[in-house]
């Protein structure tokens, strides 16, 4: 099957279910994040330590949010992700708004893309080239929810 655009996954329904567009943009973003976020002991490529890196994750819809030189994990804590404050962002979000999901962590830049003889992760640029197959598969079931 061919990889449709967001737009054209989502034309031929728009017009009927006005709110797809929307529902499609949403439960997608969400899924590029959650791909992000999984973790590698979990078949995931987002490293686990602390898990200081994943709880780093900030969303916005005015702009990226940036590395932190001086945000590290604190010796012996260890940190949780919740998911929500991320939905929140999403949720709030207009169609017309951009999403931006950044990790503030000081060493999230050596955990993509590697340093210092440590491999590259991957888990951003991974996770964002899956958008179309998240776009498709979520059009998909709002097509069949809609009966469309």
């Amino acid at each position: 099957m061919a990889t449709l655009s967001f737009a054209a996954a989502v034309a031929n329904f728009a017009e009927k279910v006005p709110e797809a567009i929307e529902a499609v943009r949403n439960q997608s973003a969400a899924d590029v994040v959650k791909e992000m976020q999984t973790l590698d002991i979990e078949g995931g490529r987002m490293p686990f330590e602390t898990g200081f890196l994943q709880q780093s994750l900030l969303a916005s819809t005015a702009t990226m949010p940036s590395i932190n030189s001086g945000a590290n994990p604190v010796e012996g804590r260890t940190y949780k992700f919740d998911f929500g404050i991320i939905e929140a962002v999403i949720a709030g979000a207009s169609l017309e708004d951009d999403l931006y999901f950044g990790y503030t962590a000081a060493y999230a830049g050596h955990q993509e893309y590697g340093a210092n003889g440590r491999p590259a992760a991957g888990f951003v640029r991974l996770a964002a080239q899956n958008w179309p197959v998240h776009v498709n598969r979520n059009a998909e079931k709002v097509r069949k929810a809609f009966g469309l």
